[in-house]
């Protein structure tokens, strides 16, 4: 049996690290450490060494774009979530590209950081102390292919969306039948899941995909699936968007996560 994963908490709001920290714990990570200070995040970091760092961006002495600075300077393993308050996209994608592998708009319920951060290691919640390499290797491969793909077509981490249709995504690479039948079956487990509705799931993967056509980066959606697949303002539905971009992830191999 496996330790269980290590988290460290930088949250400048102390009151939120806490609750964070405490549901974390609640689902089986072993939080090393929490703070609202970044310098001593940074300290605590390179001590414990942790899987994974939650990082807010507004912090005591250094700030979360410092630490995720210090972190990709220091070739940190750690896989990161960053939490924030900016919704400018050339700040998110700053975000991004410091190693982020993902930016959560607050506020931010605890249930959907710990979310995040078993996705992160590839398991679920009963899995955490009993991890297998190979799955997590795979499911973080797949999650950041996933993550560059709606970076390069310009669907915003911020909106609700995202997390949806990444997930929707996800589900159909694990189960490609799941496309025949996505009112009945993709929606309703996409919202189990998020504790939502089927409907609010489907609007709001209706949006995201608005917003990244509304952006006019056709070009670099031809680019990324290898072909001229939509023209102009044409846009696909849910259900064929979803099944393009999982088709492309199971051919490169990246079905068995």
């Amino acid at each position: 049996m496996s330790q269980q994963k290590k988290i460290a908490v930088l949250e400048g709001n102390a009151e939120a690290g806490r609750q964070i920290a405490e549901r974390l714990r609640e689902d089986g990570f072993e939080v090393c450490t929490v703070t609202d200070n970044g310098r001593e995040g940074i300290e605590r970091i390179e001590e414990e060494k942790p899987d994974i760092v939650i990082v807010g961006m507004v912090l005591k002495e250094t700030d979360g774009f410092g630490v995720l600075e210090r972190l990709k300077d220091d070739k940190s393993p750690a896989q990161i979530i960053a939490t924030g308050s900016f919704s400018d996209d050339e700040i998110i994608s700053r975000v991004l590209a410091k190693g982020a592998k993902y930016y959560l708009m607050k506020p931010v319920p605890p249930e959907l950081v710990a979310e995040r951060a078993k996705e992160l290691v590839g398991l679920s919640g009963a899995e955490i102390k009993t991890s297998a390499p190979r799955e997590k290797k795979n499911a973080a491969s797949l999650d950041e292919k996933i993550s560059n793909i709606f970076i390069s077509i310009g669907i915003p981490p911020h909106i609700k969306g995202y997390a949806y249709l990444r997930e929707g995504i996800k589900m159909t690479v694990a189960q490609p039948s799941i496309i025949n039948n996505v009112t009945k079956q993709l929606y309703p487990s996409i919202a189990e899941k998020f504790a939502t509705t089927a409907s609010k799931v489907e609007r709001a993967i209706r949006h995201s995909i608005e917003v990244a056509w509304n952006r006019q980066r056709v070009d670099a959606i031809n680019a990324i699936f290898g072909v001229r697949v939509y023209i102009g303002t044409d846009k696909p539905t849910n259900s064929e968007f979803i099944a393009l971009v999982a088709d492309k992830l199971i051919l490169e191999g990246l079905a068995n996560y």
